[in-house]
């Protein structure tokens, strides 16, 4: 155990939004405003086209893309840039998915020594650094509207996965050094696309809290049982939770849930009476009145994709029209149901869909579509300020990091806001790449690793002084 906490130790950046999740790279010097195609970049390399986000450690910088029916697993040096390996599987089947979702989605993880990627057309595969299989585990296929689409993370010597789908979903623990599996944890889900995140000093041994349709867990990686739970969030997460001074913080965004958009609907015994004309137990959709109809497809609700309303998809389907989206802070611990007692605070207003929060020196930045920034006092989620991203009004999947005293916040469209850190902040410069951006960026001292398009840069730092405090 001691060898595997130093080995995780010497992982800089070993998952998606570095060491803890945070999106912070304290004491990694200073960076610059300007960066671009031809700004401030010390090497670009042609790469596969994928969505994950690179990970570093060593000398390595580790990705996951796709060529056709090909899944890879790509190495390459930091400090040049080269392409050291690529690894490449068949995928044995095609999973559907949205769009915005990609084959190579998921972001690897590494311990400090290996690494470890998830395909969801395929399952997990490990290799060394040097590039060796040290072992798969074939999972699925999945039944996700979406796709899966949430990243392994490690802790305590194991890989720890949410295959959230709208049937049979679980939190899988695999053993690191074999492959195996430790515990299965089922969950009574929806379709989710939250990666996990790990709370590795949690009182007993570490806890992984995980996001999925109206709760937020936190499981013990030793058992795999939940130890306390959050009752309130929407059907369908996407961003991954944050931890920063003893408080989780999660946002969650549904398309129809915000502020004054639920609905109440009956129970599923009230339904089936009034609307069941057969008598079968289940609901059509031509039995179903106007007003208790989906407003989306009904794809959505109908679960196990047999055509009908069984109870527990009208459960689903209740619940999703009467939540609320959100961001919520949780002060960590606790057992069983916390939800009264440990939610600190919650804001329902300018949500992002799929980036998650930074948490900055006490302040909250949430990015919405649309390019609207709002930052909160981290403590009592009270406004701070709600502006727009002049410039770079689009769609964002990319987390913003922030680093320096700056927040860098890619944009799909390939623009990237440098904005001064502070709850009333200021953009400093919009830069363009001209591609789409959909990974985060990875980070060291003295330089970022950005993911854009088919290409991957480096960017280099820079001795320039930062912004001056606030």
């Amino acid at each position: 155990m001691l060898l595997t906490a130093l080995a995780a130790l010497g992982a800089d950046w070993p998952q998606l939004r570095g060491p803890d999740g945070s999106g912070l790279c304290p004491n990694c010097g200073r960076f610059p405003i300007e960066l671009g195609p031809n700004r401030n970049v010390l090497w670009k390399t042609p790469v596969p086209m994928g969505k994950s986000s690179p990970v570093l450690t060593g000398n390595h910088i580790f990705l996951t893309a796709s060529e056709g029916d090909q899944l890879l697993v790509l190495c390459l040096d930091r400090a040049s840039g080269k392409l050291l390996w690529r690894r490449a599987l068949t995928a044995p089947r095609r999973e559907g998915m949205h769009t915005l979702n990609h084959s190579a989605a998921p972001t690897l993880v590494t311990d400090g020594r290996d690494v470890y990627a998830f395909f969801s057309e395929f399952g997990l595969i490990a290799y060394t650094a040097a590039g060796r299989e040290k072992w798969r585990l074939p999972l699925g296929p999945f039944n996700n509207l979406h796709g899966v689409a949430a990243s392994p993370v490690y802790a305590a010597g194991r890989i720890l996965l949410v295959c959230d789908q709208d049937t049979d979903g679980f939190l899988l623990a695999v053993d690191a050094a074999t492959g195996k599996p430790a515990w299965q944890q089922p969950r009574d889900v929806s379709n989710g696309y939250s990666t996990p995140v790990v709370w590795r000093d949690a009182p007993g041994g570490p806890q992984v809290i995980a996001a999925g349709s109206y709760q937020l867990t936190a499981y013990s990686v030793a058992t795999g049982k939940s130890v306390w739970w959050v009752r309130g969030l929407t059907c369908q997460p996407k961003s991954m939770p944050v931890i920063a001074n003893g408080v989780v913080y999660f946002n969650g965004w549904t398309p129809g849930n915000d502020t004054g958009q639920q609905v109440e609907l009956p129970a599923f015994a009230e339904v089936t009476a009034a609307a069941d004309a057969n008598r079968d137990g289940k609901l059509a959709q031509a039995e179903l009145p106007q007003p208790w109809q989906p407003t989306g497809t009904w794809r959505a609700v109908d679960l196990d994709r047999d055509g009908f309303l069984n109870e527990r998809e009208w459960k689903f389907f209740r619940s999703r029209r009467a939540s609320r989206n959100s961001i919520m802070a949780v002060r960590l611990g606790g057992a069983g149901d916390v939800t009264e007692s440990h939610v600190l605070w919650r804001y329902e207003k300018s949500l992002p869909d799929v980036p998650a929060p930074l948490i900055y020196n006490g302040v909250v930045y949430l990015i919405r579509s649309g390019g609207i920034a709002t930052t909160l006092d981290a403590k009592t989620g009270a406004v701070l300020k709600i502006g727009r991203l002049t410039g770079a009004l689009e769609d964002f999947y990319s987390s913003p990091i922030g680093v320096d005293g700056k927040v860098y916040i890619a944009s799909e469209h390939g623009k990237v806001v440098v904005l001064r850190a502070q709850g009333q902040w200021e953009i400093l410069t919009l830069n363009d790449f001209d591609t789409p951006i959909y990974a985060t960026p990875a980070i060291e001292p003295g330089r970022m690793y950005w993911r854009v398009g088919e290409m991957l840069y480096a960017i280099a730092g820079t001795n320039a002084p930062a912004p001056a405090a606030p």
